[in-house]
């Protein structure tokens, strides 16, 4: 809990930095309430995209595809199947400057007494950011500490096998992890969701100098029936970032979602 305070810390400062790329660290999975698991198959699918022309020509591209369903499983509990993918571009006078692409899977098992398990799958891919691949395999267990049905506030913990394959001849690494995360949603009205998550990442092997904290916030606007408007920022440090790079990241994302 000790480095989700120090991230509030980092949050504050860290949209003071003029020379910020768009996010090269993923969560182990991400916030899902831009979709809710139902018995029935949901899936989603956003689209954002901006341009800039005069004294530079600026093109950035996202786009995302989530799912989510809920099937029978530990003592025919509720189990939550969960995937997204997402790819994120810009472009800036003709000549690529980041690109990113991310997967998430997570399946999460219902308990007893508002407990629950998980197992996630992570990749990531952002060559600009020196990560040819980024993989991480993670279990864990979490609780949900609050649902009065409009505010839902959860608590996750665990472990995770990473691996990290770099773009230059940084040595390709190999380790384990300690994971955690708080996630927050609050059905604000009737047409508008708010979701802000925060979570922490430990080495193993270096818990106090390999570390990195994610920090993701959003609100979600239905404008008409099954199509929405998604406003996300997401801040991500990295205490030991791949040599030659820097250890604060933002995102900064609008972007249109059509429901089915």
């Amino acid at each position: 809990m000790k480095k989700i305070i120090m991230l509030l810390l980092i949050v504050s400062a860290a949209t003071a930095d003029d020379d910020v790329k768009v996010s090269d660290v993923g969560s182990e999975f991400s916030s899902y309430k831009e979709i809710k698991a139902t018995k029935e198959l949901k899936q989603r699918i956003d689209i954002g995209f901006s341009n800039l022309t005069g004294n530079t020509d600026t093109l950035n591209l996202n786009g995302k595809y989530t799912m989510a369903v809920i099937k029978p499983g530990y003592e025919n509990r509720s189990l939550k199947i969960m995937f997204n993918a997402s790819a994120f571009v810009t472009e800036n006078n003709d000549v690529k400057d980041n690109e990113e692409y991310n997967a998430n899977l997570v399946l999460e098992q219902s308990m007893d007494d508002n407990w629950l398990t998980y197992a996630s799958i992570h990749w990531l891919r952002n060559e600009f950011n020196n990560y040819d691949n980024k993989v991480s395999l993670g279990a864990g267990i979490g609780k949900e500490l609050y649902n009065d049905g409009k505010q839902v506030f959860k608590a996750r913990a665990g472990f995770a096998y990473n691996f990290q394959q770099y773009t230059n001849s940084q040595p390709n690494e190999e380790f384990f992890s300690f994971n955690q995360y708080l996630e927050y949603t609050n059905k604000l009205n009737k047409i508008s969701d708010l979701y802000v998550k925060l979570g922490a990442f430990e080495n193993f092997e270096d818990f106090s100098t390999d570390y990195e904290l994610l920090f993701v916030a959003g609100i979600n606007f239905a404008v008409a029936e099954n199509i929405s408007v998604i406003l996300e920022g997401e801040v991500d440090y990295d205490n030991l970032p791949p040599v030659g790079f820097k250890k604060t990241d933002t995102k900064t994302i609008a972007k249109i979602g059509y429901n089915f």
